[in-house]
């Protein structure tokens, strides 16, 4: 029975590292990493323009095994002055009407190059001056206010892509946004109950939805939710795609809409 037991654990971890890896390769695109984990190189750096530069509405997220529709906001992005590789992150979630705030931590672990720089197409920023490009590894964890209805905590792991630009500043690295599978700032975790400590899946991401099921993303050259999902939050994107080139026309107000987050 040890035995079995072991062989489960052992067959569990391997298949994780697999999984782990694969999802590496994807977020990549076709970029290879070198060996070895440069983040004492870039503790002096501060990464936090890399996670707050995409509009809201791109970013994508999903909530239980049914892919219930998740919006997250982080509002607030501070590098700790302690702690070179921990960011104080302030936020907020909403799920279906509820809104919540969020304190937390996103720790980097591990930071990583690529072997070949890319410039997109036609080498678009090829003379851009950038001089470094990579990923990102972290941890996080998002502490939602527990006296608000429906709360409870998101931990994870957070993989970015960024580069080094000429003024030696991080960016957000959107240069191969063009490519039909780009994503960038993918929180892959879980949410857990405060009230009953029941866990569940919780994935985020700029452009598409990570590690989702294979028959929610149907989208090939954009993000589209197949109809089983519709009910569960995605009509609006549903919609949008059927009627793209701005077939819907909105009343123009010279009101600014309020946010969600507002």
């Amino acid at each position: 029975m040890k035995f079995l037991i072991w062989a489960f654990l052992l067959f569990t971890n391997i298949s994780i590292a697999q999984s782990d890896k694969q999802f590496v390769s994807d977020f990549l695109l076709e970029d290879e990493l070198t060996s070895g984990n440069l983040l004492s190189q870039y503790e002096q750096f501060d990464f936090s323009n890399v996670w707050n530069k995409t509009p809201n509405e791109v970013i994508y997220g999903i909530i239980g095994e049914d892919h219930q529709r998740i919006r997250i906001k982080l509002l607030s992005i501070n590098k700790n002055t302690e702690n070179p590789n921990e960011y104080h992150v302030y936020g907020k979630s909403m799920v279906k009407e509820t809104v919540c705030d969020f304190f937390g931590t996103i720790t980097i672990k591990k930071v990583k190059e690529v072997k070949e720089l890319h410039f997109g197409v036609d080498d678009e920023y090829k003379n851009n001056g950038i001089k470094k490009q990579g990923i990102l590894i972290a941890e996080y964890s998002f502490d939602e206010n527990a006296q608000q209805k429906h709360s409870g905590i998101f931990k994870g792991n957070l993989y970015s892509k960024w580069y080094f630009n000429k003024n030696d500043k991080m960016e957000y690295d959107d240069i191969q946004s063009i490519s039909d599978s780009y994503t960038n700032n993918a929180f892959i975790g879980i949410w857990k109950s405060y009230s009953t400590d029941k866990e569940k899946v919780c994935n985020w991401a700029d452009w598409r939805v990570p590690n989702a099921n294979q028959d929610f993303d149907i989208g090939a050259g954009e993000f589209s939710v197949s109809e089983k999902y519709w009910k569960k939050g995605w009509l609006d994107i549903a919609l949008k795609n059927q009627a793209p080139n701005g077939a819907i026309v909105r009343e123009k107000s010279d009101k600014k809409m309020k946010e969600w987050w507002e």
